[in-house]
């Protein structure tokens, strides 16, 4: 396993963070021993993080992380989130420090490595979205993460770079949080590229830039695209997560990336993994897993290292096109 800076936190964070979600699945929908055997594996090969939720399985994922991490002498670093409640905005503080009271209990732990926001972030507060003056404001969010890290309860604070690009990018750049979950993948790499002007989809453009020059970490999320990119097969927890997606635009897309690279460079899940690793402004690669085999595979890729220049460049070409075939 290698590892990488996390931003300006002094961290050295493994390429590949065990994913707890809950499209993976594999803490929340596997048995008790799969669990086991997966946290067991993920350690000895040298991840060093696990990412988790109070909405991953309405608590299910941190509750089984609270078991079977209790006995491990060398614990990994976690990180967990809080989803506000926007129609009590008026309670910012407080639905944070319960939100963080309950997964510590759940957790079974004292403190956090990184404590995150799970709301997209927009301009102003509206639908899904929490606005700047909210997040950045007197009381806001950061602020009351602030206070959570002065207690002791987190060492350092972080965002869900979902939402209206610009907005983020204001947030990341107020030096206010140390770590952004960033959206990137074969599918949709705009946050850490230049797209041709045939590429379609939700602009990301300067967030993993905007990361870099303000030291904070990217942690890479949605790197299997929510398994469209490593398999054919649906198991039903597939959630397109973009205002301008949807699944069968997706899985569309995904087959133009595999008639292009084949299986040259591993599976499609690992031509995936190896190309977010390819990046290197992004810190890490949060991968969700749903059965032991993925796990396996993930740590095949890491072995095998970015994918390769020319690699690179055929996807660009793939992009160029529009997705459309050659």
């Amino acid at each position: 396993m290698r590892y990488r800076p996390f931003g300006r936190t002094g961290l050295e964070v493994s390429e590949l963070v065990f994913g707890g979600g809950w499209v993976g699945g594999i803490l929340i929908h596997q048995d008790d021993a799969t669990r086991r055997a997966a946290i067991a594996r993920a350690l000895e090969a040298g991840i060093n993080w696990i990412d988790t939720a109070p909405s991953y399985g309405d608590g299910q994922s941190e509750r089984a992380l609270g078991w079977l991490l209790e006995d491990v002498a060398d614990k990994p670093y976690l990180s967990t989130k809080v989803r506000l409640d926007l129609g009590r905005l008026d309670d910012i503080a407080g639905q944070v420090a319960r939100s963080l009271e309950q997964s510590l209990e759940r957790l079974r732990c004292d403190s956090v490595e990184l404590f995150q926001l799970h709301n997209p972030i927009g301009p102003q507060t509206a639908g899904e979205r929490i606005g700047i003056d909210q997040v950045l404001g007197e009381d806001g969010v950061a602020d009351a993460f602030d206070r959570a890290r002065e207690q002791g309860l987190t060492r350092f604070t972080g965002i869900t770079a979902l939402g209206e690009t610009g907005a983020l990018r204001r947030v990341i750049a107020s030096g206010r949080f140390d770590s952004a979950q960033v959206y990137y993948n074969m599918l949709n790499p705009s946050a850490g590229q230049d797209m041709p002007p045939a590429w379609r989809g939700h602009d990301f453009r300067g967030l993993i830039a905007t990361c870099k020059e303000h030291g904070v970490a990217v942690m890479n999320i949605r790197v299997l695209a929510a398994g469209v990119l490593a398999t054919d097969v649906r198991h039903g927890r597939e959630a397109v997560i973009m205002p301008e997606a949807n699944l069968p635009a997706e899985e569309r897309r995904a087959q133009a990336v595999v008639r292009e690279l084949g299986e040259r460079y591993g599976s499609r899940a690992q031509s995936a993994i190896r190309f977010a690793l390819a990046n290197p402004d992004i810190a890490c690669v949060v991968v969700g897993l749903a059965e032991l085999g993925h796990l396996e595979a993930a740590l095949a890729a890491a072995e095998m290292g970015p994918l390769p220049a020319d690699a690179l460049a055929a996807l660009r070409e793939v992009y160029a096109r529009g997705f459309a075939e050659a």
